[in-house]
């Protein structure tokens, strides 16, 4: 078998957690190791908020492949051409920022799936079939692509999470992903990450995901007490961290300890 599995969305399939290692500073391919080693499940490769380009989110997506750990890659605007090409290099997902309607979950869907559900070009030579896409007959390879394929979108705003349930109805949306530090700020209450009206953001996106069958996501929460919380009300796509959190708070953890042991006193 050629296809390699999306390991992140096959653990969603179990109503397992998938959780996820965000990339704001690493560049090279052995981060995918790195992630898997430490038990992820998917790497969300931004290239919304850092200066990460498109050939090295490639290099990475691929490395994942072979390693067993979903390349997912967040766009940093809904063009068709910010997707695609990516999920021609590598991508088993795509995570689309912003999203607030029915109609631009509708959009996305169309940009990165192929016929019938989108209109996404078919192209050769895909690194997700082991660029091996002459072993599946050609009537079958569209829709096994397409099943592969993660699409998470990004609710950020009090409009989207009022538009949850039209945009969960919309077939082809795998998970909708709540960025809580943006949808704080939209609400006036930047910061607060436990307010009543970021809880009831979460009970309405999750149960709109469960009357459609969709995996409700969580985004920007790290307390531990508050993403015990969100997981137990249901979410289960996760964003368990970001590589700069990690190596400064490992970082400032060692030089603690340094700065803790006592000098002789002749030093």
């Amino acid at each position: 078998m050629t296809l390699v599995p999306n390991v992140a969305k096959e653990k969603l399939a179990r109503g397992a957690l998938s959780v996820g290692f965000s990339l704001r500073q690493a560049r090279t391919a052995d981060i995918a190791p790195i992630a898997k080693a430490c038990g992820f499940d998917w790497l969300k490769i931004d290239l919304e908020h850092n200066s990460m380009n498109l050939d090295e989110a490639a290099q990475i997506s691929v490395a994942a492949l072979g390693w067993g750990i979903t390349p997912i890659v967040r766009v940093p605007g809904p063009e068709h051409w910010q997707a695609t090409r990516l999920l021609d290099t590598g991508a088993q997902g795509i995570i689309v920022p912003h999203v607030e309607t029915a109609e631009m979950a509708r959009r996305v869907v169309e940009q990165c799936k192929f016929p019938p559900l989108g209109r996404r070009s078919l192209t050769g030579g895909l690194p997700q079939l082991s660029f091996a896409a002459a072993n599946y007959p050609p009537s079958e390879l569209v829709h096994i692509l397409n099943d592969k394929i993660i699409i998470v979108l990004m609710l950020e705003s009090g409009l989207a999470i009022e538009n949850a349930e039209a945009i969960a109805a919309v077939e082809g949306v795998d998970v909708l992903y709540i960025g809580t530090n943006d949808l704080c700020a939209d609400l006036g209450i930047a910061g607060q990450l436990g307010h009543d009206r970021i809880v009831e953001a979460y009970e309405r996106v999750i149960a709109a995901c469960r009357k459609y069958g969709r995996t409700p996501g969580m985004a920007g929460v790290y307390d531990h007490a508050l993403m015990a919380r969100y997981v137990k009300m249901g979410a289960r796509f996760l964003q368990g961290g970001v590589d700069l959190a990690f190596m400064m708070q490992g970082a400032k953890a060692r030089m603690d300890f340094l700065a803790s042991i006592p000098l002789s006193a002749k030093d």
